[in-house]
């Protein structure tokens, strides 16, 4: 069964459900609606909370993690200023906008 973000005003998801076209269609037309891909096979990313539809991309973009995050339009996310450190275990750096480097975790 396919997948819809729910859209507000500024095109930012505020829900995201799994229904029939049927049932979408039904619904109050104040919000509107737009499928998403659950295996983003179309719109570049799977809808979530917080993201913003860019209606111009046909993309779903989720939210800038820091301010200093380089936006990839191929893929229509977000990249680190630095690139993480090569070889180190995931999770085991945290970055530090303030200082745009990434640091060890305590």
């Amino acid at each position: 069964m396919p997948h819809y973000a729910k859209l507000n005003n500024d095109n930012t998801v505020t829900e995201v459900l799994v229904a029939t076209p049927d049932y979408i269609n039904s619904l109050d037309e104040s919000f509107r609606w737009v499928q998403t891909s659950y295996n983003n096979n179309f719109r570049k990313n799977f809808a979530g909370k917080g993201y913003t539809y860019d209606r111009v991309r046909d993309a779903f973009i989720p939210p800038k993690p820091s301010p200093s995050s380089k936006f990839v339009e191929e893929t229509c996310t977000w990249e680190p200023h630095t690139p993480y450190p090569d070889g180190k275990e995931p999770y085991t750096y945290a970055w530090d906008e303030e200082n745009l480097v990434w640091k060890e975790s305590e």
